[in-house]
């Protein structure tokens, strides 16, 4: 039965994804990921088109405008597929498995994905953005429907077989990782690797497109304070000054775009991710905190106010992103002419702008306007302040991105974590309140009968159960918040998450592996388990991290099981580390924390003034990956502060290393001395 073309039912209208309500108007007969759309295919014995993507995706939206906003096309669509419209960061497990497979059969992946399956859900053809006309040696998205729809009529049985051989394949490739130590000599080796492949003049390792290494500069940066590596901190050095000097970074308004097009971080893909900024955050305020950079200092300061001021929510958490599209134009709201400068700012303040910035009559980006990017630092700080201080009130004139306002529970986690710790290493107590509120709406709109739901939108948790990531990264989040705050509840709701994490998503008879879906998740082709850190920390690598902070917050009875767990993650992760440290950069940052002790800092004292001073000193020099923790003496549900007294009345800060401890230390300078 054919169903009534021109008529769709629009079943994505009370969607939480802003992705979804994007294609809610379209004329193809979307639905969303559910059993009832599978069901719809095998009661029309049709196949399944399945099209991933996300709001902040430019080729999703040209795609979109193309192709599924065409009436013929869509027409097509609806009598010969049941359409189905995933939001890939609803929806990770679903984007895991099929880009799995689109990796396996086209040696490459993006979004938008698009992919054909059986009635049960087995691909048999997948590719990604595909043109409204041939070329280039593509064939358009009609033709592809086409010869779709007709390979399903007349060589079904050849299609399914292929798509049950796909299935195999991907739960050969993806199948737990062999044990291997993660010893010095590893991270030394990793090291020597990022080195090779690192780009010597512009930063950042490989070639164009070039990403934000942000979890790879944590490790650097760990394995720096451990063995005193002057050639790790370069690498760092160089990378964060060229990406904070790039068009990458947005020059007067604060905060990363998703990556560069060229190598020298000239033109970005303007999309502003929460994941990456929350991330680059973390990296930056280590860095300024570890070397007093004021560069590194400025850039942590200015993304955490992109945070708070672009991407924060009315409900306190944090949304997805902002769109990479103005009106249908990449970057139409960041670019600039030198005659837009001097229209904004008058013909002196507009030439010295253009040479500042590094605006051309050329351009550097399309159509003669060329990113803002700020090679050195204006020589005269008075007109800088003024200058780009009026071009970003002349940019908030112009049309602005959409913003994708759902709330991820990972990704918060992630701000959480950055937030509270920049802010308590660089005496910004809004920035910890910020993350506080975060972790507030987190516990109370996203814990739902005890177990996580992964999104929210206006204060409305969405139906798609958390992944490991989110109960990892939240649980990271909350430890964060603990330290920053010393309140107890938020180490309990942390220990909680990592409880049911070690619980429901550890891979059966295999210590130190995990599926990123709990073992009572929606059951699909198969159950993904991706080891690899790629644009945000692998869930296994993620839950690695939280369990080692634990097991240096919590009391001795859970301390050893968690480091424990810790210990055999890492140790499953050990291939992964030596064959491509690039992408195992968290795992590293785990390796190394776990090496150094981790490290432990209890300050007690009466109050939070007569704590402050040790306290501030322990944040800047604790080790990154380590514990800082203030409070009264014995306070209650912190454990760190247990059998730690004051010292003839005063203050005093224990060191410990490997749950090994030192004589406790009064003074800042002796605090200093002994980190």
């Amino acid at each position: 039965m054919r169903p009534t073309v021109g008529r769709v039912s629009n079943r994505l209208i009370d969607a939480t994804s802003p992705y979804l309500l994007q294609h809610a108007d379209n004329p193809v007969d979307w639905w969303p990921w559910s059993a009832e759309a599978l069901a719809e295919a095998r009661r029309r014995d049709v196949p399944i088109l399945l099209s991933i993507g996300y709001a902040a995706c430019h080729w999703c939206h040209v795609m979109a405008h193309e192709s599924f906003a065409d009436a013929e096309i869509a027409a097509y669509m609806n009598e010969h597929f049941v359409n189905i419209k995933v939001d890939r960061e609803e929806r990770p497990d679903i984007d895991a498995v099929y880009m799995t497979a689109t990796q396996a059969m086209t040696g490459q992946g993006g979004w938008p994905m698009t992919c054909f399956l059986t009635p049960d859900g087995e691909p048999f053809h997948c590719g990604t953005y595909y043109p409204p006309v041939s070329g280039h040696g593509m064939p358009s998205f009609r033709q592809l429907l086409t010869a779709v729809a007709q390979a399903w009529s007349q060589r079904r049985d050849e299609l399914t077989e292929g798509a049950g051989r796909i299935v195999e394949h991907i739960a050969e490739r993806t199948g737990p990782l062999s044990a291997h130590p993660v010893d010095e000599q590893a991270l030394a080796s990793a090291v020597s690797t990022l080195r090779t492949e690192a780009d010597p003049v512009n930063g950042g390792f490989g070639s164009a497109p070039k990403f934000p290494p942000s979890m790879v500069l944590e490790f650097l940066l760990r394995h720096h304070e451990r063995t005193g590596s002057a050639e790790a901190l370069s690498l760092v050095e160089l990378t964060a000054e060229h990406m904070a000097r790039g068009g990458i970074y947005d020059q007067l308004g604060g905060g990363f775009a998703r990556y560069s097009v060229d190598t020298a971080w000239v033109v970005p893909h303007f999309e502003k991710m929460l994941y990456d900024n929350a991330l680059l955050l973390r990296a930056y305020g280590h860095l300024a905190r570890r070397t007093g950079s004021p560069l590194a200092t400025r850039i942590a300061g200015e993304t955490a106010e992109f945070l708070l001021r672009d991407l924060r929510t009315a409900e306190g958490g944090f949304a997805a992103s902002l769109d990479a599209d103005t009106d249908g134009v990449e970057g139409l709201t960041y670019v600039w002419t030198p005659g837009q400068l001097v229209e904004v700012l008058g013909p002196d303040d507009g030439a010295w702008a253009a040479e500042t910035f590094g605006v051309t009559e050329e351009g550097t980006f399309e159509r003669g306007a060329s990113t803002l990017r700020l090679p050195r630092d204006p020589d005269d700080p008075a007109r800088w302040l003024r200058v780009s201080t009026a071009l970003l009130r002349a940019r908030d004139a112009r049309p602005q991105p959409a913003r994708d306002d759902k709330v991820i529970a990972a990704w918060n986690g992630l701000a959480i974590t950055a937030l509270a710790e920049a802010g308590t290493a660089l005496g910004r107590p809004e920035w910890v309140e910020a993350a506080a509120a975060a972790g507030a709406l987190l516990l109370d709109r996203h814990l739902v009968d005890g177990r996580l739901r992964r999104s929210s939108r206006g204060g409305v948790a969405g139906d798609a159960a958390g992944v490991l990531e989110d109960y990892a990264c939240l649980a990271d989040g909350l430890l964060a918040l603990h330290q920053a705050t010393g309140e107890s509840v938020w180490l309990a709701e942390a220990t909680r998450l990592l409880d049911i994490a070690l619980d429901r998503f550890a891979v059966a008879d295999t210590p130190g592996a995990f599926h990123d879906t709990a073992d009572d998740a929606e059951a699909l082709v198969h159950r993904p388990s991706d080891p690899t850190d790629n644009a945000s920390p692998a869930g296994a690598s993620a839950l690695a991290g939280a369990l080692l902070t634990a097991s240096a917050l919590v009391g001795a009875d859970r301390a050893s099981e968690y480091r424990a767990a810790c210990e055999r993650a890492l140790d499953r992760a050990g291939a992964l580390i030596r064959q491509v440290p690039r992408f195992a950069g968290n795992w590293l940052s785990v390796a190394e924390a776990l090496l150094c002790g981790p490290v432990q800092v209890a300050v007690v004292g009466p109050d939070a003034a007569q704590r402050s001073e040790l306290l501030a000193e322990a944040a800047r020099g604790v080790h990154g990956g380590g514990v800082v923790l203030g409070g009264p003496p014995e306070a209650e549900g912190v454990p760190l502060l247990a059998d730690r007294p004051l010292v003839d009345g005063a203050p005093a800060a224990y060191v410990c290393h490997g749950y090994v401890c030192d004589r406790p230390v009064t003074t800042p300078e002796a605090l200093a001395a002994a980190l």
